[in-house]
C-alpha cells in the first residue's frame, strides 16, 4: 500500500511535535523530506537521520516497508 507525503509527515511530527517539518514526493514510495528540531543540536548527522527514521516506525524497513525513498535533510534551528 502507498504511504502519502501527508502520512510521512504525521508520523515525524508525532515524535517530533515542534519541528520545522516538510515532505515532498507524491509517488508513493520516493520522498524528500526537510526537518529542523531543537534536539538534533549538538548530534550529528547520522544520529539526527537515526532519530527521524525511528520516528517512521518501520515503514522504511527492507523490502516489506511502505517507504522506498526518503531523501532526508535535518537540522537544529539557527540561533
Amino acid at each position: 500500500m502507498p504511504i502519502s507525503a501527508t502520512q510521512i509527515e504525521t508520523l515525524i511530527r508525532e515524535a517530533f511535535p515542534d519541528a520545522d517539518i516538510s515532505v515532498q514526493g507524491d509517488d508513493g514510495a520516493h520522498f524528500a523530506a526537510r526537518v529542523v528540531d531543537e534536539s538534533f543540536r549538538g548530534k550529528n548527522r547520522v544520529q539526527q537521520h537515526r532519530m527521524v527514521y525511528a520516528s517512521l516506525k518501520g515503514k522504511m524497513d527492507g523490502n516489506n516497508g511502505e517507504l522506498h525513498a526518503l531523501a532526508l535533510t535535518t537540522q537544529a534551528p539557527d540561533s
